[in-house]
């Protein structure tokens, strides 16, 4: 909290989107408040950033970082989470550091999977995702905010999972993709994953069509894999990114992996410090060069010499 007046303590006055939190001792019984931190904007030259909870949807380039979710019923589903007033704060690797370099960001929107009834979730997994996307793209494009040849998809483990998903069966959304400690091929986690409670036996079929890996053959755009060399989580292990990255070379598809050392699924975490790994600030500039490259391509459909996509 912060900017607060002279007075009573007025939750409603408090500048939380643009200002750092600050701390405050509440007197009683005069019910006055009085700072006593004044913490600086960690960093000013993006306190200007606007900020907007989309509630409903019917030219620069933009970013869509996501993370979808499964729900028994359309009213779980259509639940807000989150604030507009929220403090916008940024982490290492927050999609929101490419506001500094004149990106829009779309972060988190909405991605429902809904099973009602007898029905599972992700019996309709790709079709729903697909359909949610459509409805994300066409608001920023409506709102003027993206140009419709210049915006990417990106997301971390099951938004990465998401991401190659989208590449695979929606092409005409995205121009390329990010995906960091990923899991593509859902055969490699027989007994489930996510909310997903059967296993590979009992649902075959949707295993298989959940599985990037398996449409490995349909991505044709750039896509940036990312994945940390000691990844902890025992559903999104590295070979996960080293399988998929190699099923997408084998047909032609422009990527590239990025294998961080000693990085573990919270990725910028480090397991250990035998030598010298990858920085999240490396990591960052990684993706920058490579998202900016790739769409630039894109919107001037020029050839450039991308012999250096490759592994790192």
């Amino acid at each position: 909290m912060s900017d607060q007046k002279e007075g009573e303590l007025q939750v409603n006055e408090l500048k939380v989107l643009t200002e750092n939190t600050q701390y405050y001792i509440q007197r009683w019984p005069e019910r006055k408040a009085c700072q006593i931190t004044r913490f600086p904007h960690p960093y000013p030259q993006l306190a200007s950033l606007q900020k907007e909870m989309v509630r409903r949807a019917s030219a620069l380039s933009g970013v869509v970082w996501s993370y979808p979710g499964e729900f028994k019923n359309k009213e779980a589903a259509g639940q807000v989470r989150g604030s507009p007033n929220e403090f916008a704060g940024i982490g290492p690797t927050s999609p929101l550091l490419w506001l500094a370099r004149r990106f829009a960001i779309l972060s988190g929107p909405t991605i429902p999977i809904i099973g009602e009834g007898k029905e599972e979730a992700n019996d309709r997994y790709v079709e729903q995702l697909v359909a949610s996307a459509e409805v994300a793209v066409e608001e920023v494009i409506r709102r003027g905010v993206a140009h419709p040849g210049k915006i990417a998809i990106g997301g971390h483990s099951y938004g990465a999972f998401m991401t190659a998903n989208l590449l695979a069966h929606a092409p005409h959304l995205f121009s390329c993709g990010i995906a960091r400690s990923g899991a593509y091929n859902r055969t490699l986690t027989p007994f489930g994953f996510q909310n997903e409670d059967r296993t590979l036996w009992e649902a075959t079929d949707t295993y298989i069509k959940m599985s990037p890996f398996m449409s490995a053959d349909k991505i044709k755009k750039p896509i940036l894999l990312i994945h940390g060399e000691e990844d902890n989580n025992s559903g999104t292990l590295a070979m996960q990114s080293d399988r998929f990255f190699n099923a997408l070379k084998g047909h032609g598809a422009l990527s590239r992996l990025v294998i961080g050392g000693y990085r573990n699924f919270v990725f910028p975490t480090l397991v250990k410090k035998k030598k010298i790994p990858m920085k999240p600030k490396q990591l960052l500039i990684q993706r920058l060069k490579t998202l900016e490259l790739i769409l630039f391509i894109t919107i001037q459909d020029h050839h450039f010499d991308l012999s250096g996509l490759g592994r790192s």
